[in-house]
Protein backbone atom coordinates (compact mmCIF):
# COMPACT_ATOMS: atom_id res chain seq x y z
CA UNK A 1 0.00 0.00 0.00
CA UNK A 2 0.91 3.73 -1.09
CA UNK A 3 1.65 4.94 2.62
CA UNK A 4 1.83 8.31 1.80
CA UNK A 5 -1.33 7.78 -0.51
CA UNK A 6 -3.16 6.73 2.31
CA UNK A 7 -2.35 9.43 4.74
CA UNK A 8 -2.90 12.98 1.97
CA UNK A 9 -6.58 11.32 1.09
CA UNK A 10 -7.45 11.02 5.00
CA UNK A 11 -5.96 14.81 5.35
CA UNK A 12 -8.05 15.35 2.11
CA UNK A 13 -10.95 13.77 3.01
CA UNK A 14 -11.49 15.68 6.27
CA UNK A 15 -11.04 18.67 5.51
CA UNK A 16 -13.66 21.26 5.69
CA UNK A 17 -13.46 22.21 2.11
CA UNK A 18 -12.03 18.41 1.08
CA UNK A 19 -9.53 18.07 -1.40
CA UNK A 20 -7.08 15.06 -2.99
CA UNK A 21 -3.98 16.01 -4.28
CA UNK A 22 -3.88 16.10 -8.25
CA UNK A 23 -0.38 13.79 -8.04
CA UNK A 24 -2.51 10.93 -7.54
CA UNK A 25 -4.37 11.08 -10.79
CA UNK A 26 -1.69 8.81 -12.13
CA UNK A 27 -2.21 5.24 -11.77
CA UNK A 28 -1.69 3.33 -14.92
CA UNK A 29 -5.78 3.97 -15.53
CA UNK A 30 -4.44 7.20 -15.00
CA UNK A 31 -1.88 7.56 -17.36
CA UNK A 32 -3.45 6.00 -20.36
CA UNK A 33 -6.76 8.52 -19.41
CA UNK A 34 -3.94 11.57 -19.92
CA UNK A 35 -2.63 10.10 -22.95
CA UNK A 36 -5.94 10.28 -24.41
CA UNK A 37 -6.67 13.99 -23.15
CA UNK A 38 -3.05 15.47 -24.33
CA UNK A 39 -4.18 14.27 -27.85
CA UNK A 40 -8.15 15.74 -27.40
CA UNK A 41 -9.20 18.95 -29.39
CA UNK A 42 -9.75 20.97 -27.23
CA UNK A 43 -6.77 20.10 -25.50
CA UNK A 44 -4.53 22.79 -26.77
CA UNK A 45 -1.39 22.53 -24.17
CA UNK A 46 0.25 19.86 -25.63
CA UNK A 47 0.03 21.22 -29.03
CA UNK A 48 1.10 24.15 -28.14
CA UNK A 49 4.09 23.22 -26.08
CA UNK A 50 5.15 20.72 -29.06
CA UNK A 51 4.94 23.42 -31.48
CA UNK A 52 7.65 25.11 -29.51
CA UNK A 53 9.87 21.89 -29.57
CA UNK A 54 9.21 20.92 -33.26
CA UNK A 55 10.37 24.81 -34.00
CA UNK A 56 12.73 26.08 -32.03
CA UNK A 57 14.62 23.06 -30.58
CA UNK A 58 18.01 24.51 -31.95
CA UNK A 59 17.07 27.77 -30.37
CA UNK A 60 16.17 25.86 -27.30
CA UNK A 61 19.51 24.60 -27.25
CA UNK A 62 21.60 27.50 -28.15
CA UNK A 63 19.84 29.94 -25.58
CA UNK A 64 20.43 26.64 -22.84
CA UNK A 65 24.28 27.52 -23.54
CA UNK A 66 25.94 24.13 -23.36
CA UNK A 67 29.09 23.28 -24.43
CA UNK A 68 29.56 20.70 -26.92
CA UNK A 69 32.83 18.78 -25.48
CA UNK A 70 31.13 19.09 -21.76
CA UNK A 71 29.16 16.31 -20.60
CA UNK A 72 26.03 17.32 -19.25
CA UNK A 73 22.76 15.73 -17.30
CA UNK A 74 19.41 16.25 -18.79
CA UNK A 75 16.99 15.72 -16.00
CA UNK A 76 13.19 15.86 -17.04
CA UNK A 77 10.50 15.72 -14.00
CA UNK A 78 7.52 14.16 -14.73
CA UNK A 79 8.45 12.44 -18.14
CA UNK A 80 4.71 11.12 -19.09
CA UNK A 81 4.62 9.81 -22.79
CA UNK A 82 7.84 12.08 -23.66
CA UNK A 83 6.37 12.95 -27.39
CA UNK A 84 7.54 16.90 -26.91
CA UNK A 85 10.66 16.13 -25.47
CA UNK A 86 12.00 13.67 -28.23
CA UNK A 87 12.04 16.83 -30.52
CA UNK A 88 14.67 18.31 -28.15
CA UNK A 89 16.50 14.83 -27.80
CA UNK A 90 16.75 14.43 -31.45
CA UNK A 91 18.19 17.98 -31.87
CA UNK A 92 21.06 17.12 -29.41
CA UNK A 93 22.05 13.99 -30.91
CA UNK A 94 22.18 15.15 -34.19
CA UNK A 95 24.26 17.96 -32.70
CA UNK A 96 26.69 15.18 -31.11
CA UNK A 97 26.23 16.71 -28.33
CA UNK A 98 27.86 14.59 -25.11
CA UNK A 99 25.02 14.19 -22.39
CA UNK A 100 22.49 11.22 -20.59
CA UNK A 101 18.67 11.52 -20.33
CA UNK A 102 17.37 11.14 -16.53
CA UNK A 103 13.34 11.42 -16.72
CA UNK A 104 11.87 10.95 -13.65
CA UNK A 105 8.40 10.30 -12.69
CA UNK A 106 6.27 8.96 -9.90
CA UNK A 107 4.90 6.29 -11.89
CA UNK A 108 7.19 3.53 -13.02
CA UNK A 109 4.26 2.49 -15.77
CA UNK A 110 5.08 5.53 -17.74
CA UNK A 111 8.78 5.35 -17.11
CA UNK A 112 8.98 1.66 -18.50
CA UNK A 113 6.86 3.06 -21.23
CA UNK A 114 8.68 6.10 -22.35
CA UNK A 115 12.10 3.99 -22.14
CA UNK A 116 10.77 1.36 -23.76
CA UNK A 117 9.72 3.83 -26.92
CA UNK A 118 13.06 5.61 -26.62
CA UNK A 119 14.73 2.59 -26.72
CA UNK A 120 13.10 2.31 -30.68
CA UNK A 121 13.23 5.94 -31.46
CA UNK A 122 16.74 6.90 -30.33
CA UNK A 123 19.07 4.13 -29.40
CA UNK A 124 21.92 5.81 -29.00
CA UNK A 125 20.44 7.74 -26.36
CA UNK A 126 21.99 7.04 -22.84
CA UNK A 127 18.89 6.53 -20.48
CA UNK A 128 19.06 6.89 -16.38
CA UNK A 129 15.44 6.53 -15.54
CA UNK A 130 14.77 7.41 -11.96
CA UNK A 131 11.17 6.51 -9.98
CA UNK A 132 10.27 8.90 -6.84
CA UNK A 133 10.06 11.92 -5.46
CA UNK A 134 11.10 14.64 -7.18
CA UNK A 135 14.01 16.34 -4.63
CA UNK A 136 15.06 12.79 -3.16
CA UNK A 137 15.74 11.99 -7.03
CA UNK A 138 17.53 15.77 -7.08
CA UNK A 139 19.42 15.28 -4.05
CA UNK A 140 21.22 12.25 -4.86
CA UNK A 141 22.68 13.87 -7.89
CA UNK A 142 23.43 17.20 -6.56
CA UNK A 143 26.96 15.99 -5.71
CA UNK A 144 28.13 15.04 -9.48
CA UNK A 145 30.32 18.19 -10.73
CA UNK A 146 28.51 17.67 -14.41
CA UNK A 147 26.28 20.30 -15.68
CA UNK A 148 22.69 19.98 -15.22
CA UNK A 149 19.24 20.67 -17.71
CA UNK A 150 15.94 20.63 -15.57
CA UNK A 151 13.01 20.10 -17.59
CA UNK A 152 10.14 20.88 -15.98
CA UNK A 153 6.97 20.49 -19.09
CA UNK A 154 3.30 20.63 -19.58
CA UNK A 155 2.26 23.51 -17.32
CA UNK A 156 2.56 20.78 -14.53
CA UNK A 157 3.98 23.76 -12.22
CA UNK A 158 0.14 25.33 -12.55
CA UNK A 159 -1.46 22.58 -10.26
CA UNK A 160 0.22 24.23 -7.35
CA UNK A 161 -0.45 27.24 -5.84
CA UNK A 162 1.86 30.66 -6.65
CA UNK A 163 3.34 30.18 -2.83
CA UNK A 164 4.17 26.16 -3.01
CA UNK A 165 5.44 26.81 -7.11
CA UNK A 166 8.06 29.69 -5.74
CA UNK A 167 8.96 27.58 -2.93
CA UNK A 168 9.33 24.08 -5.32
CA UNK A 169 11.33 26.84 -7.88
CA UNK A 170 13.15 27.44 -4.93
CA UNK A 171 14.21 23.66 -3.64
CA UNK A 172 14.92 23.03 -7.76
CA UNK A 173 17.72 25.62 -7.49
CA UNK A 174 18.92 24.45 -3.76
CA UNK A 175 19.63 21.03 -5.76
CA UNK A 176 21.79 23.04 -8.31
CA UNK A 177 25.36 24.72 -9.44
CA UNK A 178 25.74 28.32 -10.48
CA UNK A 179 25.01 28.34 -14.18
CA UNK A 180 22.75 25.03 -14.21
CA UNK A 181 19.37 25.77 -16.30
CA UNK A 182 16.24 24.97 -16.02
CA UNK A 183 13.42 25.16 -19.15
CA UNK A 184 9.90 25.67 -17.74
CA UNK A 185 7.04 25.14 -19.89
CA UNK A 186 3.85 27.06 -18.71
CA UNK A 187 0.43 28.00 -20.16
CA UNK A 188 -0.64 31.36 -20.57
CA UNK A 189 -3.49 33.31 -19.94
CA UNK A 190 -6.15 33.28 -22.46
CA UNK A 191 -10.00 32.96 -22.70
CA UNK A 192 -12.39 30.83 -21.08
CA UNK A 193 -13.70 29.63 -24.55
CA UNK A 194 -10.01 28.57 -25.28
CA UNK A 195 -9.26 27.37 -21.90
CA UNK A 196 -11.91 25.94 -20.15
CA UNK A 197 -13.11 22.97 -23.20
CA UNK A 198 -9.12 21.79 -21.86
CA UNK A 199 -10.55 20.16 -18.72
CA UNK A 200 -14.30 19.61 -19.96
CA UNK A 201 -14.27 18.11 -23.35
CA UNK A 202 -17.16 16.79 -25.21
CA UNK A 203 -16.27 13.06 -25.14
CA UNK A 204 -16.00 13.30 -21.25
CA UNK A 205 -12.32 11.88 -21.02
CA UNK A 206 -11.03 14.65 -18.26
CA UNK A 207 -14.50 13.78 -16.64
CA UNK A 208 -13.05 9.91 -16.81
CA UNK A 209 -9.95 11.30 -15.78
CA UNK A 210 -10.46 12.91 -12.54
CA UNK A 211 -13.60 10.15 -11.35
CA UNK A 212 -10.84 7.84 -11.91
CA UNK A 213 -9.72 8.97 -8.71
CA UNK A 214 -11.84 7.41 -6.98
CA UNK A 215 -11.75 4.29 -8.45
CA UNK A 216 -8.10 4.31 -6.95
CA UNK A 217 -9.40 5.04 -3.70
CA UNK A 218 -11.57 2.08 -3.85
CA UNK A 219 -8.71 0.05 -5.34
CA UNK A 220 -5.95 0.71 -3.37
CA UNK A 221 -7.72 2.21 0.15
CA UNK A 222 -10.66 -0.49 0.06
CA UNK A 223 -12.91 2.48 -0.54
CA UNK A 224 -16.69 2.18 -1.47
CA UNK A 225 -17.40 5.15 -3.72
CA UNK A 226 -20.10 4.92 -5.58
CA UNK A 227 -18.64 6.78 -8.99
CA UNK A 228 -22.16 6.94 -10.22
CA UNK A 229 -23.18 9.37 -7.61
CA UNK A 230 -20.11 11.96 -8.08
CA UNK A 231 -20.05 13.85 -11.60
CA UNK A 232 -17.25 16.63 -12.32
CA UNK A 233 -17.09 19.86 -12.75
CA UNK A 234 -14.86 22.25 -14.27
CA UNK A 235 -14.43 26.39 -13.71
CA UNK A 236 -11.95 28.91 -15.43
CA UNK A 237 -11.85 32.69 -14.38
CA UNK A 238 -9.40 34.53 -16.90
CA UNK A 239 -9.04 37.37 -14.12
CA UNK A 240 -7.99 34.70 -11.79
CA UNK A 241 -6.06 32.82 -14.22
CA UNK A 242 -6.58 29.61 -12.76
CA UNK A 243 -8.86 26.42 -13.56
CA UNK A 244 -10.30 24.64 -11.10
CA UNK A 245 -11.38 20.77 -11.44
CA UNK A 246 -13.47 19.28 -8.73
CA UNK A 247 -15.87 15.69 -8.09
CA UNK A 248 -19.56 17.36 -7.29
CA UNK A 249 -21.62 14.37 -4.79
CA UNK A 250 -24.55 14.38 -6.49
CA UNK A 251 -26.88 13.09 -3.28
CA UNK A 252 -26.00 13.14 0.42
CA UNK A 253 -23.67 10.16 1.16
CA UNK A 254 -21.03 8.28 3.20
CA UNK A 255 -18.26 6.70 2.06
CA UNK A 256 -16.01 4.27 4.05
CA UNK A 257 -12.07 3.40 3.52
CA UNK A 258 -11.32 0.24 4.51
CA UNK A 259 -7.64 1.19 5.11
CA UNK A 260 -8.05 3.90 7.28
CA UNK A 261 -11.21 1.74 9.35
CA UNK A 262 -12.98 5.72 8.74
CA UNK A 263 -16.29 7.09 7.20
CA UNK A 264 -16.52 10.43 5.29
CA UNK A 265 -19.67 11.87 5.13
CA UNK A 266 -19.87 14.06 1.73
CA UNK A 267 -23.40 16.55 1.23
CA UNK A 268 -25.48 16.74 -1.75
CA UNK A 269 -23.22 19.28 -3.84
CA UNK A 270 -20.47 19.04 -1.69
CA UNK A 271 -17.09 19.22 -3.97
CA UNK A 272 -14.10 17.44 -3.68
CA UNK A 273 -10.95 19.51 -5.11
CA UNK A 274 -8.73 17.64 -7.62
CA UNK A 275 -7.03 20.03 -9.23
CA UNK A 276 -6.16 23.65 -10.01
CA UNK A 277 -4.38 24.77 -13.55
CA UNK A 278 -2.65 27.81 -12.93
CA UNK A 279 -2.18 30.00 -16.16
CA UNK A 280 0.79 32.48 -15.98
CA UNK A 281 2.37 35.97 -17.56
CA UNK A 282 5.77 37.31 -17.29
CA UNK A 283 4.67 39.46 -14.03
CA UNK A 284 3.53 35.90 -11.96
CA UNK A 285 6.88 34.22 -13.33
CA UNK A 286 8.95 36.82 -11.84
CA UNK A 287 6.98 37.06 -8.82
CA UNK A 288 7.66 33.52 -8.69
CA UNK A 289 11.85 33.22 -9.33
CA UNK A 290 12.05 36.86 -7.30
CA UNK A 291 13.89 34.50 -4.31
CA UNK A 292 15.08 31.58 -5.90
CA UNK A 293 18.60 32.39 -7.35
CA UNK A 294 16.98 32.14 -10.77
CA UNK A 295 17.54 34.46 -13.80
CA UNK A 296 15.12 34.39 -16.79
CA UNK A 297 17.57 34.23 -19.76
CA UNK A 298 15.03 33.46 -22.43
CA UNK A 299 11.36 32.85 -22.93
CA UNK A 300 9.47 30.97 -26.45
CA UNK A 301 6.55 30.72 -27.06
CA UNK A 302 3.82 29.39 -30.01
CA UNK A 303 3.13 31.37 -32.92
CA UNK A 304 -0.60 31.53 -30.79
CA UNK A 305 0.88 33.03 -27.78
CA UNK A 306 -1.02 29.77 -25.97
CA UNK A 307 2.14 28.67 -24.14
CA UNK A 308 5.62 29.58 -23.32
CA UNK A 309 9.07 27.98 -22.29
CA UNK A 310 11.43 30.13 -19.90
CA UNK A 311 14.83 28.90 -19.80
CA UNK A 312 16.35 29.86 -16.47
CA UNK A 313 20.03 30.00 -14.62
CA UNK A 314 21.09 29.13 -11.51
CA UNK A 315 23.20 32.23 -10.37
Amino acid sequence: MNEQFKTDVEEGLSKTVKTIPSKYFYDKVGDALFVKIMHMPEYYLTRAELEIFKDKSNEIIDNLQVEKDIYFQLIELGVGDGLKTKELLTALLSRAYDFDYFPVDISQNALNKLEKSLRIDLPTLGIEKRQGDYFEILASLKNSNHPKIILFLGSNIGNMSDEIAAQFIYELGANLKSNDKLLLGVDLIKDKSIVLPAYNDKRGITAAFNLNLLNRINKELGGNFDIEQFTHQASYSKEEGIARSFLVSLKEQEVYLEALQKTFEFKKGEKLATEISRKYDDKIIGRLIENTGFKIDKKLTDNKDYFANYIFTRS
